[in-house]
């Protein structure tokens, strides 16, 4: 339970970007009152592997950003990205937190076979990928 608690409140402290007490105590607080799944266990090694990759998705964020603001990017896709097969539902959510933090990218639609459907930016040349 308080590996729940300290995983919303991460995700929430992330998406307001402030430590700032009161943001901190409605963190808090919304992390208390947010439903609490009842369902198949995550292990911890996997929830691990997601938050680090939420992790290292922050740069990627600041660097795509930077890359819009740069160079503008007129064109779009909609592409699919694998993802595995039979995810317990916080780790989908992970995936698509992680897949939506980045400017260039927004999750339209999870698949029941584990891909995701991802509207993306593309730069004016180059692939879409």
């Amino acid at each position: 339970m308080m590996g729940h608690l300290l995983l919303r409140l991460v995700i929430w402290l992330l998406l307001t970007a402030s430590l700032s007490p009161a943001n901190l105590l409605i963190g808090l607080a919304a992390a208390w009152l947010l439903p609490w799944g009842v369902g198949a266990r995550t292990p911890l090694k996997e929830v691990a592997k997601a938050m680090g990759s939420i992790l290292l998705a922050i740069p990627q964020a600041y660097g795509e950003a930077f890359s819009i603001i740069l160079r503008p990017h007129p064109r779009e896709a909609v592409v699919r990205q694998e993802g595995a097969p039979d995810r317990p539902p916080g780790l989908v959510f992970l995936d698509i937190f992680r897949i939506t933090f980045t400017p260039r990218t927004l999750v339209l639609k999870s698949r029941s076979n584990g891909g995701y459907l991802v509207h993306r930016l593309c730069p004016r040349r180059g692939p879409c990928s």
